[in-house]
Parts: C-alpha cells; structure tokens; sequence
C-alpha cells in the first residue's frame, strides 16, 4: 500500500489501542502464570514488525535504527534469522522470508474471516461514524461480507449478503485493481450505467484502476447510487492474495470531497490493520 500516510500516523496510531482494548490486538499475549516471558522471542518480533508493506526491504542499519537494538545484538539476531529463513538477504537488503507464506498458509485454514476482520470494521465505524464493510469478488460481482452500521438515522441500504456490480463503487475499484486477471473480463463487456456519473468507458476505468495501485485506496462520488458516497483500500491475506475491499459509505453530504480525503487514511490503516489480522501482508 501508498506509503503516503506515514505523516497522518498521529490521527489513525490509536486503533492498536482500540482493538487492543477490545481484545484483539495483534501485540503479545499474556503468557500463562508461572512461565517466563524469553526475552529472545521478544527481539525477534521487533525485528520482524519493522517489515511493513510500505518498507519491504531494509538495511541492517535501518533494522538496527528501528528497533533500538544495540549492534552486536541485532547483528546476531538478524544473522541467526536469515539461517533459519525467518528472513532472506538480498546483496545489503533484508526482507521477510518466503518460507513465513509457507508457515502462514494454514492460518487461514477454516478461519472466518467477517470475525477476523470485524474489530478493523468497528474501529473504522467508530472513528469516521459510517457504515464499514468488507466486499468480496464472487464471480462477476461483489458482495458484502461483513459490515459495522454507522449509527446515523440517514444511510446507505446495505446488508451482509448483498449483491452489487464490479465497476461501479469504490470497492469494486479496489477489488478489480488488485485482481487483473479479472479486468479483462469485466471491460471487455458493455458496462452498464447506473447514474450520470458512472463510468462505463473501458479506457477510462482502466486508468482509474492504475491511479487506485498507485495512491492505495479508491474514492467514487454517485457511481451506483443518487448522493451516495465511498472510500475504500484493499486487504491480503497470506501470500499477497488479496481478499477484498474494506471500506466505508454513506450520503454526499457527510462524505464530501474534502471529507473523504480526511478519511482515506483511516481507510487504509483499518485495510492494513485487517489485512495483519488476516497474517496477510
């Protein structure tokens, strides 16, 4: 994902604390009484969580510098990780190891993911105050797959289960930018027109999905629906697949242009939280 957010992180940094009070952090968990904590696994993670999306690859320096560790130590830590393919070397480089893919692979074996996802759901909900949901492409369509409802009197109609286009909406922006093999399919037929601001020239969408890679999210204005508004970002599972769109709706009036680029930050991080619920990167 875009890494230009990195100067918003001031307004979006709580959701670790909003999800860790519900529950569901993604930091360290209580260790059962009686067993000490080992002190070793605990540098490791620090090492391993300096790898974001935004920063792939890193140098030993830039390693050292963000976890605090002192020279000899991190220089042993990241030494031994490399052996054991917890990360590969690239010339000066470090990146996460392809074998994680391999050991993350089962994680997502039987795991529902409308549970998984949810507390990036609500906190996005809570912080922005309209309906959050995550899309999934089932065919030739996107359908919702879980939802938080924003407390708002006024709203978008929308329902777990719901059925809507693949080129109209923010989400189905998203869905089909990160899934090219889909595109294809999608353009190579009449797009149908659901109001006067629906795009339904092929060109035009397909570069409108080129800008949706490059800045990380997507922002539409009364695509499918009269005065209807939304943001969205994309969220992977194990291995970079990715497994939809989470974003947020509602009425042109509370999600203005201005508004909306407010909160595309708040898009992307709650994607980004999800997607690392999820073991994805």
């Amino acid at each position: 994902m875009s890494s230009e957010f990195d100067d918003q992180d001031d307004i979006a940094d709580d959701i670790g604390d909003e999800l860790a009070s519900a529950g569901q952090d993604d930091g360290p968990r209580a260790l059962p009484r009686g067993i000490r904590p080992l002190l070793v696994l605990g540098k490791i993670r620090q090492i391993i969580e300096v790898f974001a999306p935004d920063r792939p690859e890193l140098t030993f320096l830039e390693i050292r510098k963000a976890t605090g560790l002192p020279a000899s130590t991190c220089q042993r830590l990241v030494a031994n990780m490399v052996a054991e393919q917890f990360l590969d070397r690239h010339g000066d480089r470090y990146r996460i190891g392809l074998r994680f893919g391999y050991w993350a692979s089962p994680a997502g074996a039987g795991m529902d993911v409308s549970e998984v996802v949810r507390p990036a759901l609500e906190w996005l909900r809570d912080a922005t105050g309209e309906t959050s949901c995550l899309y999934r492409r089932e065919g030739d369509v996107r359908v919702c797959v879980a939802m938080a409802e924003t407390y708002h009197a006024i709203r978008r109609e929308m329902y777990v289960g719901k059925l809507m286009p693949l080129h109209a909406g923010s989400a189905s922006r998203v869905l089909l930018a990160w899934d090219e093999s889909e595109v294809d399919a999608v353009l190579d037929r009449p797009l149908e027109r659901f109001t006067t601001t629906t795009v339904t020239d092929a060109a035009l969408l397909r570069a409108l999905l080129a800008q949706t890679r490059q800045q990380g999210y997507a922002v539409t204005f009364e695509e499918r629906d009269p005065g209807a508004a939304s943001v969205s970002a994309p969220v992977f599972g194990p291995g970079r697949v990715l497994v939809g769109a989470l974003g947020i709706s509602g009425p042109t009036q509370r999600i203005s242009t201005q508004q909306s680029a407010e909160w595309a930050p708040l898009v992307v991080r709650a994607a980004q939280q999800a997607t690392r619920l999820l073991g994805g990167q």
